[in-house]
């Protein structure tokens, strides 16, 4: 029977690429706290620049692909201890709707818009789940699912990048557009959390406007979060019954990392989980995504990912701005 415990040489083979990864983590932390530039977009680039430690044959690149994968799983996870049913109390039907109703129409969007300028559908599913969900952080889930190619890594690593640029951006001027539109603190809670892409990002600009407005906004993100596990169970399962899929064995029929995303929030949900406990695993989870995008990061070439070209960009701008407007149109309605 296969071992599923590490044995001593598989632990000193991945430490060296697990510790550059941490480093790496901490390093854009470091920058994030004393600089304000965002932590996944400073560990990316920090990856970017290391690459050459991901390449075959080094002492790193063993735990370089575990914190890239295995890493990745245990902070996808981890989200779950943030999600409880309780979120949606006080928000409204309306308004949990159009969340919800965003996050759908956008993945579709992107959908109908590469297969007009001839991108594949899973480089829609990439862009387009992870404008609608939670950037860098539903990207790297999204990822995990899709049929990989020779491409794969840079498409992922080019996704990252864009939504946490924009991101950023929205960061700043999206509360602009707020007080513009005379918002009240609840309509601009659901308008930040609605459109944003990261959390760092919606908690940033919800909270340079009011606390009251923070809060809305942080409460609506995590409802998108939520959507991250039917999503990707929903990916996982299209391309498990597609023949184009894969060329072996089927993917499982509901990834590991996404049942733990389930329990936990099921957990979290019926109040087995402590306040504490749930705030811990949320910063865990931070961590472990942190170091699993400075892996990937590392494991990816600049200059292939530079050959992704204009189209791509244009699309997942063109991603951002129609959830940002479908967002608006629906709030007007509602009021």
């Amino acid at each position: 029977m296969k071992s599923f415990v590490p044995t001593t040489a598989q632990m000193q083979s991945h430490f060296p690429g697990i510790a550059v990864s941490v480093l790496i983590a901490i390093s854009a932390q470091f920058l994030s706290e004393h600089y304000g530039a965002p932590a996944m977009l400073m560990a990316l680039l920090l990856g970017l620049s290391l690459h050459f430690l991901a390449e075959e044959g080094t002492r790193t690149e063993p735990g370089i692909s575990l914190s890239a994968r295995t890493v990745l799983r245990l902070g996808v996870a981890l989200l779950g201890a943030r999600i409880s049913a309780d979120m949606l109390v006080g928000l409204g039907t309306p308004m949990i709707a159009l969340v919800i109703s965003g996050v759908l129409v956008t993945i579709v969007f992107a959908l109908i818009v590469c297969r007009l300028v001839g991108r594949s559908i899973g480089f829609a599913l990439l862009t387009g789940g992870s404008v609608a969900i939670c950037g860098a952080s539903a990207a790297m889930a999204i990822a995990a699912v899709l049929p990989k190619h020779d491409k794969s890594q840079r498409d992922l690593v080019f996704t990252v990048l864009s939504v946490t640029v924009l991101s950023t951006i929205a960061m700043v001027l999206y509360p602009m557009l707020s007080n513009l539109f005379g918002f009240s603190p609840r309509d601009s809670g659901v308008f930040l959390g609605g459109t944003i892409h990261d959390v760092a990002q919606v908690v940033g600009a919800g909270f340079s406007i009011s606390p009251e407005v923070g809060e809305n906004a942080t409460l609506v993100k995590l409802i998108r979060v939520a959507m991250l596990a039917p999503v990707v169970l929903i990916f996982s399962l299209a391309y498990r019954s597609s023949s184009k899929a894969t060329t072996g064995k089927k993917p499982p029929l509901l990834p590991g990392f996404v049942i733990g995303f389930l329990i936990l929030a099921i957990l979290n949900s019926i109040g087995l989980i402590p306040s504490f406990v749930s705030e811990a695993a949320g910063n865990l989870s931070r961590w472990f995504l942190l170091i699993a995008i400075a892996a990937v990061g590392l494991k990816t070439s600049l200059k292939k990912m530079l050959d992704v070209g204009g189209v791509a960009i244009a699309l997942i701008v063109a991603e951002t701005i129609f959830l940002g407007g479908y967002v608006l149109i629906g709030l007007r309605v509602i009021d």
